[in-house]
């Protein structure tokens, strides 16, 4: 584990006590006693450097704080195909393979990360086919977010729409038609949010 700083885990301390309730990075500055932003800000990255600590970039109160550091690479469970269309497979829980990717691409715990392969083209212009898709594994979502989800035993990455007829699956795709208005019957169940999008192919 690397060594941190005396103001680093003080730093650390105060982001794990107000996670509930993010402080803004001028009240940071101050509960830690820092005057000086840029010094705050090379905290922050030594913090993010050294694994303890994951920052959305363009939004200061979205953090993860860590309980042990990460390593620079982590090996992330692949589960097959999500189909970006009508077909699909059924996740399981054993991955056909565990990819390795740097935990820096990744702003929440690789413990919760998945990958799946997209298949189908309902997702362009957002995911074509052949991109490798990393999921936050969690079984609800807000609206508008893409999903990896099964829909009657199909898995498919889909946009989740949650409106007052219900949940609705829609693509990005304006020529596919949506799954909507889904009932009680249906077998439905969301595997993870989409967090990362890896595309290998020449667009």
């Amino acid at each position: 584990m690397k060594a941190l700083h005396t103001k680093q885990s003080e730093i650390l301390t105060l982001l794990k006590e107000n996670s509930d309730n993010p402080l803004t990075i001028k009240d940071l500055s101050t509960a830690a006693g820092i005057d000086s932003p840029g010094v705050l800000y090379h905290h922050l990255r030594q913090l993010e450097k050294k694994g303890y600590l994951k920052r959305n970039p363009n939004n200061s109160k979205d953090y993860v704080v860590l309980d042990k550091p990460e390593a620079s690479v982590v090996y992330v469970g692949k589960y097959g195909d999500a189909q970006c269309g009508p077909e699909g497979i059924l996740l399981d829980e054993s991955p056909e393979e565990y990819i390795p990717i740097a935990s820096s691409l990744l702003r929440f715990p690789a413990s919760e990360a998945f990958i799946v392969d997209a298949k189908g083209d309902s997702m362009e212009p957002k995911i074509y086919e052949g991109d490798v898709v990393i999921a936050k594994r969690q079984n609800s979502a807000e609206n508008n977010d893409l999903v990896v989800c099964s829909y009657n035993e199909r898995v498919m990455i889909k946009k989740l729409i949650l409106g007052a007829s219900g949940v609705g699956l829609y693509s990005l795709n304006s020529q596919k038609h949506p799954i909507i208005s889904i009932d009680s019957s249906e077998s439905f169940f969301i595997a993870g949010v989409v967090k990362n999008i890896l595309s290998y192919n020449l667009r």
